[in-house]
């Protein structure tokens, strides 16, 4: 009865974990989008998405020594729930801005995500990034 019972409950484990490696695959396997109906959005619009950035920027130490300025151009995923994922800079300024600009934009609050034909879907957003002294 006992063994039973253990292999009972090993095959629903196994179930559950298929299930869910299947979910896992399928978020991955999503389209991403570059343009669509409607485009996600920060909470509080583009203002409040360049007043969280000011506030959250800081800037690095090695860059304000070297006296280093420049825009940082980073793309990043909205998901379906509004999270952010994906963040990684595709025009370089200097290697702390661009790790700070990856940083602050991995910790920004959920998105109002995206919509194409009545349905949520992941986006592309690019984002500059300003640093200056």
């Amino acid at each position: 009865m006992k063994k039973l019972l253990l292999m009972s409950l090993m095959a629903m484990l196994g179930l559950t974990t298929v299930n869910a490696q299947k979910t896992v695959v399928a978020q991955k396997n999503q389209q991403v989008f570059d343009v669509v109906e409607q485009m996600p959005e920060y909470p509080g619009g583009m203002q409040a998405l360049f007043e969280y950035l000011g506030q959250n920027l800081k800037y690095p130490g090695d860059a304000k020594e070297q006296k280093v300025e420049g825009r940082v151009i980073a793309i990043f995923v909205v998901e379906t729930d509004g999270s952010i994922s994906n963040v990684e800079v595709v025009r370089p300024v200097f290697p702390s801005l661009d790790a700070e600009a990856v940083r602050v934009l991995s910790g920004m609050p959920k998105w109002k995500p995206g919509m194409q034909s009545g349905k949520v879907v992941r986006v592309k957003y690019t984002v500059p990034i300003n640093f200056s002294l």
